[in-house]
């Protein structure tokens, strides 16, 4: 692809899928505009190839996998775990061309990663840090969305939860969160949001979360701390707790997080990464992880299936933005002050992308003579 017009760093590792939808058949998943087969070999590890026969381009995925090989379904050609082909119908010497890409692969909170970009970069250690997913002092579940739309507007939804009051206004959204200031702050690969609603009505959701878990009916103290990391993943610190007993730390929006006392409370996180598909579509995985009733399936299931039609809402949105954009290729789009945390993405994002732009050569320019 023309790094040039990218809008995503290759240099990255992105969710492929969530680590249960890989087993011992052949899923196919786009990522970045390239095109792979997964699967999980004999010995439990996951494989991801380029997904297209070195022959005539024929899918992978559409073949059969035998051991930890996969054959090609139009002529049989058999490539392993590598990418490299081991063998060819009809003939005893392979050409030593005959291979198909591999990809670098980790699997690490729940998902499967895979690098896209140059293997000699792919360090296990940026995985972005998502350990609520697993955490056994958290429990939670979530699911993917295939979302038509450039990846980087559910990052701009996921930094402006000012939309929750209008979109969202039957479950967690309210007044409040619209109205309540609000702090940006960002570092190198990092940009945060934090916003605190004292003494306030809690949303639907959040007064149905404090009663089963403390059977608390009453004015909350809400909180939102969205964290960005590049390229592409927000996890969201949510929750409420009786209003009054410390979850505000001192200093109230200017305080630190890690100061906050949520012991009177229900707290979760609102885990997501978005994976660019194509450049107009993207694949959104996301978990809602909660530190009370962690025993209670019934309840992990009922919050996914919540969650799942509050994000349904978004799918929505975001879509019908992206439409509207192909629509007016030239509109210039203004910010407000609520746009500040997507805008700190946007330019963390770029620079990423910027440094993997081929470098502009340099003609030396010599004085005549």
């Amino acid at each position: 692809m023309n790094l040039s017009s990218s809008t995503f760093p290759l240099n990255a590792w992105y969710a492929a899928a969530y680590d249960v939808e890989i087993g011992r058949t052949l899923l196919a998943r786009t990522v970045c505009n390239q095109q792979l087969v997964l699967f999980r070999k004999t010995d439990g590890s996951v494989a991801a190839l380029e997904d297209a026969c070195w022959h005539r381009l024929m899918p992978l995925s559409l073949g059969r996998l035998e051991g930890d090989e996969v054959t090609c379904g139009y002529h049989g050609l058999v490539f392993n775990a590598q990418g490299r082909c081991t063998h060819m119908p009809s003939q005893d010497t392979l050409n030593p061309s005959a291979c198909v890409r591999s990809y670098p692969v980790a699997e690490k909170y729940r998902f499967v990663w895979v690098w896209p970009g140059d293997p000699a970069k792919a360090d296990p250690a940026l995985i972005p840090d998502m350990h609520w997913n697993h955490d056994p002092a958290w429990a939670g579940d979530g699911k993917m969305i295939r979302v038509a739309c450039d990846y980087r507007l559910v990052v701009d939804n996921l930094m402006d939860l000012t939309h929750e009051t209008f979109v969202h206004g039957s479950s967690i959204g309210q007044q409040a969160v619209a109205e309540a200031p609000f702090v940006a702050t960002h570092g190198e690969r990092t940009a945060t949001v934090t916003r605190w609603m004292e003494n306030i009505d809690p949303p639907p959701f959040w007064a149905g979360q404090i009663f089963q878990a403390r059977g608390y009916r009453g004015k909350v103290d809400r909180w939102q701390i969205i964290r960005f990391e590049a390229p592409c993943t927000v996890n969201i610190d949510v929750g409420v707790a009786e209003a009054g007993t410390g979850a505000i730390p001192p200093g109230g929006n200017q305080g630190d997080p890690k100061l906050s006392h949520r012991s009177h409370g229900v707290n979760g996180y609102v885990l997501n990464t978005i994976t660019p598909e194509t450049d107009r579509t993207c694949l959104y995985f996301w978990a809602f992880a909660r530190n009370y009733l962690q025993g209670e399936q019934r309840l992990t299931h009922q919050l996914r299936e919540g969650v799942s039609t509050i994000f349904r809402e978004d799918e929505h949105v975001l879509e019908a933005q992206q439409r509207a954009m192909e629509a007016r290729p030239d509109h210039t789009f203004y910010n407000l002050n609520i746009d500040a945390g997507s805008m700190w993405a946007r330019r963390l994002i770029d620079g990423l992308v910027t440094k993997e732009r081929p470098g502009v050569p340099v003609i030396p320019i010599r004085a005549a003579g």
